[in-house]
């Protein structure tokens, strides 16, 4: 395994879901998205910010913490057993602030600490609770099928980092055309110009190689406490993996033990992981309201 005689371990970092995470795998999160909603001009007219879909039998009420500058009670508008997570809010398109990006997030948290739920994209308004009703009814099996499938399940985001210098180190202690061309670097008086060139490409293959092996054995290791893994671009050097997981939440505890133990173990990397959230990777619905009309 890539890594064991590496440098000291450092214990993976746990953020739990108290924000949503500034870079990575939600950018643009993997949500139910409508395009009934409305890119509203402004003015008094109320209108109903829509914040997750779940299943819910009866009317539901999770008190004032709506987006907005006086949070607004979050409530529910119900079809058959499921229904949409709304507040009352202005007709108007709401910035991704950090503030109204962290007030979404919380109502959506909340709200899955009791229930599974199907999370829209930020900023998703309609002008009516009639809107509503009709989505829900021309996409219930959709919603349905999908609430199914999610069930007690939550997504944990991982990012793997390391630093590329002591990678490299590394690499040339045990890469014997490594160490000799950079040995005719540093002794050759004249050009060293192909010599760099032919360095530096024995060096990015050989970090190439190293990363796949990382990755290859860290996301085999934790297929066993996952129930799906979805792999996002890294960002930057420094990052190798960045990541989601999909995680039943009786694995909860099996899925964070199983991360310590793979941050001691590859003591060269480092861990950092968040969550849990809900699904924004694994659930992916594209909406119109005109479809749900013509379900009527």
């Amino acid at each position: 395994m890539p890594g064991d005689s590496m440098a000291k371990a450092k214990k993976p970092t746990k953020t739990r879901a108290t924000r949503k995470p500034a870079d990575g795998n939600r950018r643009r999160p993997a949500s139910a998205r409508s395009e009934a909603a409305v890119p509203a001009t402004g003015g008094d007219s109320l209108g109903k910010y829509v914040y997750c879909v779940i299943q819910a039998d009866a009317p539901q009420r999770f008190g004032p913490i709506g987006i907005g500058a006086k949070p607004s009670e979050v409530h529910t508008i119900n079809f058959k057993d499921i229904a949409a997570v709304v507040s009352d809010t202005p007709l108007e398109v709401y910035d991704p602030t950090r503030e109204n990006v962290l007030a979404h997030e919380k109502v959506n948290e909340a709200v899955m600490r009791q229930r599974t739920v199907i999370p829209m994209s930020f900023g998703t308004v309609f002008k009516t609770r009639d809107d509503i009703v009709e989505l829900l009814r021309g996409a219930y099996d959709a919603f349905r099928d999908v609430l199914n499938k999610m069930e007690d399940k939550l997504e944990f985001g991982l990012k793997i980092l390391w630093d590329r210098d002591v990678m490299i180190r590394e690499i040339e202690k045990q890469d014997e055309d490594v160490r000799r061309l950079k040995g005719e670097i540093a002794t050759q008086k004249g050009s060293t110009y192909f010599a760099r060139v032919q360095y530096g490409r024995l060096v990015d293959a050989a970090l190439g190689t190293l990363s796949e092996r990382y990755v290859s054995d860290i996301f085999s290791e934790l297929r066993d406490v996952s129930v799906a893994s979805r792999a996002n671009k890294p960002i930057g050097d420094k990052m190798i993996v960045n990541a989601a997981f999909l995680v039943s939440r009786d694995q909860e505890t099996a899925f964070d033990k199983k991360l310590k133990e793979l941050g001691a173990r590859y003591g060269a990397l480092t861990f950092r992981y968040t969550g849990p959230w809900p699904p924004y990777n694994f659930v992916n619905i594209r909406l119109k309201l005109e479809r749900a009309k013509d379900a009527k």
